[in-house]
C-alpha cells in the first residue's frame, strides 16, 4: 500500500480538491502505474457534475501516460519500467463481441478489482470511484494490466497520453467508424479536441474535401492547421447548404459529404449532420449527449430515402493494442502532430481552473487540452 496525492471530486458540482489516497499493491491481473501526464477531458468535468453517475467521491483523470511500477501475479503483457498509455478498453476476450472477432466492441471490459481509498481525515477508508476505471489525476494509480498499452518510450508523454481518450475518439470516429479514405469527403461539426482529432484522422486517411464546422473562428483556424481543406462558420451561413455546396464542387452531383462526424453531442447539430450527408452517406455521432436529449423530429421517410448509416462511435471504435502503437509511430515519423493538441502543461492543483477553461477559454486562445504533468 502506498499513499499518494490525487485530485478528487467529493460531491456533485463542488470544486475538486487534492487529497491523499491509498493505492493498494497490485493483485492478480493488476498494475500500479506512476503517472507522468493526464489530460483534462470534458468527461472528468461530467463526473464532477454528476453527469455520469452519483458514485462520489470520484478519483478523476483518465487520459494518461505513465511508467509501470509494479504488476500483480500472472501479468505478462506489461512489466515494470514499460512506458504505457492508459486505456479504458481492457478487452475480456470472452464476451460475444470478442468471440466474433470484434474486440473493439468488447462488452465486458474490466478494471482493477481492488479500490483505491481516501487516506486521511474523517472519510479515511472511503472507496474512490476512478473515472473510467483509471483515476489518473494522481501521482500513482491502480489499473487492470490490460488498461496499460505499451508504446515507444521516445514519444513525448504529454502528447501521446491524449490517445487515452479524446484524440483516439476523434481519429477513430473518422477512420474506424466512418471509414474515410481517398475519394471520400468528410465534414466535422464541432472542432474541439475530439472534432479536431477527427480532422487529423481524415487527413491521415487521404479524405478530400475535409470540412470543419464551428461557431468559433479560433477553432476553425486550428482545424485548418490540422488538415481541414475548408472551414464553415455556422453563425454566418447555413452549414448544411455550405457542406453540400463544397462537396458538389469536388464530386459532380454530390448532395453532401460521404461522412459527417458530429462531435458536439446535441440534437440540433445531429440533425444538421443527418441532412449534410450525401445519399448513402454515414453519420457518426462521437459527441456525448446528456441523458435528457432526444433524437430530433425527422420524418421516417427521410431516414429511408437518404439511405446510408447512422452510427455512434464508442472510443473511436479503437482497439488500443492495435491503434495506440501505430498512432505513436506516426507521431514519431512527423505524420501526426499530437503536440498541437497540448495547449498547456499544468500541475495537479490547476485542474479546477482547467475545467473553467473548457467553457471559457482565455481571450485569443482556443484550448484543446490542458495536460497535468507530474
Amino acid at each position: 500500500m502506498q499513499k499518494v496525492r490525487a485530485v478528487i471530486a467529493r460531491a456533485q458540482g463542488a470544486p475538486v480538491e487534492i487529497a491523499t489516497i491509498n493505492v493498494p499493491d497490485p493483485g492478480p491481473g493488476e498494475a500500479v502505474v506512476k503517472v507522468l501526464t493526464c489530460g483534462v477531458c470534458h468527461t472528468d468535468l461530467h463526473y464532477r457534475e454528476g453527469g455520469i453517475n452519483d458514485e462520489f467521491p470520484f478519483l478523476l483523470g483518465h487520459e494518461a501516460s505513465g511508467i509501470v511500477e509494479s504488476v500483480g501475479p500472472d501479468v505478462t503483457g506489461v512489466a515494470p519500467g514499460d512506458f504505457v498509455v492508459l486505456n479504458w478498453r481492457a478487452v475480456c476476450g470472452e464476451c460475444r463481441a470478442c468471440k466474433r472477432g470484434q474486440p473493439h466492441y468488447c462488452f465486458a471490459t474490466h478494471n482493477a478489482k481492488q479500490r483505491m481509498t481516501l487516506a486521511d481525515g474523517p472519510d479515511a477508508g472511503t472507496e474512490l470511484s476512478p473515472a473510467l476505471g483509471i483515476g489518473a489525476f494522481a501521482e500513482k494509480t491502480l489499473v487492470a494490466a490490460g488498461q496499460c498499452t505499451k508504446v515507444d518510450p521516445a514519444a513525448r508523454p504529454a502528447a501521446v497520453g491524449l490517445l487515452g481518450c479524446g484524440v483516439m475518439a476523434g481519429i477513430g470516429a473518422a477512420i474506424n467508424t466512418g471509414a474515410v479514405g481517398r475519394g471520400r469527403s468528410i465534414a466535422v461539426i464541432g472542432c474541439g479536441g475530439v472534432g479536431t482529432a477527427a480532422i487529423a484522422g481524415a487527413a491521415l486517411a487521404g479524405a478530400s474535401p475535409i470540412i470543419a464546422v464551428d461557431v468559433d473562428a479560433r477553432k476553425l483556424e486550428q482545424a485548418r492547421a490540422m488538415g481541414a481543406t475548408h472551414t464553415v462558420d455556422s453563425t454566418a451561413v447555413d452549414p448544411v447548404e455550405e457542406i453540400k455546396r463544397i462537396c458538389a464542387e469536388t464530386y459532380d452531383g454530390a448532395e453532401g459529404a460521404d461522412v459527417v462526424v458530429e462531435a458536439v453531442g446535441r440534437p440540433e447539430t445531429w440533425k444538421q449532420a443527418f441532412y449534410a450527408r450525401d445519399l448513402a452517406g454515414t453519420l457518426v455521432l462521437v459527441g456525448v449527449p446528456t441523458p435528457d436529449m432526444k433524437i430530433p423530429d425527422i420524418p421516417l421517410i427521410d431516414v429511408f430515402g437518404r439511405g446510408g448509416a447512422l452510427k455512434s462511435s464508442w472510443y473511436g471504435d479503437c482497439l488500443p493494442s492495435r491503434d495506440f502503437p501505430m498512432l505513436v509511430d506516426l507521431y514519431l515519423q512527423g505524420r501526426l502532430d499530437l503536440d498541437a493538441f497540448v495547449t498547456e502543461e499544468i500541475g495537479l492543483g490547476d485542474v479546477e481552473a482547467a475545467f473553467e477553461k473548457l467553457h471559457h477559454a482565455p481571450d485569443g486562445q482556443s484550448v484543446l487540452r490542458s495536460v497535468v504533468v507530474l
